[in-house]
């Protein structure tokens, strides 16, 4: 039975891979140097997003259950300003991930909070949000080594979750679908796999057996389905590498439709 990461693994994880972002821009020659994978920004403003998404996470956590992000918070974010210097950068990015943690064990999982996922299936609490920052930090990871030219897999239990948290939360709505109804089947290579089903009723997601030597007579039931390693999968979800980078079965054209698709709610 596949199982969730509890939450002491998400607060872990969260520093870790902050951890691993830090040395990978300490190690790095220039906070000026480009990120490919994030379009007009530099490193220095990937260190700045990061740390003010950490700070901006850490005041919705701590606000508890609201109708919208502290009105605080949002002015500060939009008016953030970070020091110059790299050694002092990277001090404020950890303490701005220390913020996040620390409000994140004060609040528990269960604790209920404002996040911009309320129609998802991820949960409107403190343990989603700490699952998605996971995934933030690991993927902006990513993209400082991208940078560096020497990009490595995500780590395996961050990546396994990540697909399920991505499609849980990003693709997740009660909005219909305005094509044919179809199914997306996403296969990790290490064994688990998830269907996305988008209909008239909106976009859904449930764990399937992974795919055998002798598939069910459902094995035909989805339009089209990506198959690479959990870390391939949420690289490619969060539109860092295409879809020809995977193994497509099916129609690939579905999922130029799923990525062009813009719900209204």
């Amino acid at each position: 039975m596949q199982k969730n990461l509890e939450f002491p693994d998400l607060l872990r994880l969260i520093d870790e891979r902050s951890t691993a972002f830090r040395a990978e821009v300490a190690a790095a020659p220039d906070l000026d140097a480009p990120v490919p994978t994030c379009p007009g920004w530099t490193l220095f403003d990937l260190v700045k997003h990061l740390g003010g998404g950490d700070r901006f996470w850490a005041a919705v956590v701590g606000a508890g259950p609201a109708d919208g992000p502290p009105a605080e918070a949002v002015a500060a974010r939009a008016a953030l300003e970070v020091p110059q210097e790299r050694a002092a950068l990277l001090a404020w990015l950890a303490a701005s991930t220390e913020l996040l943690l620390s409000a994140l064990r004060e609040a528990g999982p269960e604790a209920g909070c404002w996040t911009w996922w309320p129609v998802s299936q991820s949960p409107v609490t403190a343990g989603g949000v700490a699952r998605h920052r996971v995934q933030e930090t690991a993927m902006h990871t990513y993209d400082v080594q991208v940078s560096a030219g020497a990009p490595q897999a995500l780590p395996l239990d961050v990546a396994l979750d990540g697909v399920e948290e991505f499609l849980f939360t990003v693709c997740a709505t009660p909005a219909a679908w305005p094509h044919k109804p179809t199914a997306f089947d996403f296969h990790a290579t290490e064994g688990r796999s998830w269907r996305l089903t988008v209909d008239g009723d909106g976009a859904r997601t449930t764990r399937i057996p992974a795919p055998t030597a002798t598939p069910g007579e459902d094995a035909d039931a989805a339009g089209a389905s990506v198959h690479g390693t959990a870390s391939e999968l949420v690289i490619y979800m969060y539109d860092r590498i295409p879809a020809n980078s995977l193994r497509v079965d099916g129609d690939a054209g579905l999922l130029d439709l799923l990525r062009a698709w813009e719900p209204e709610e």
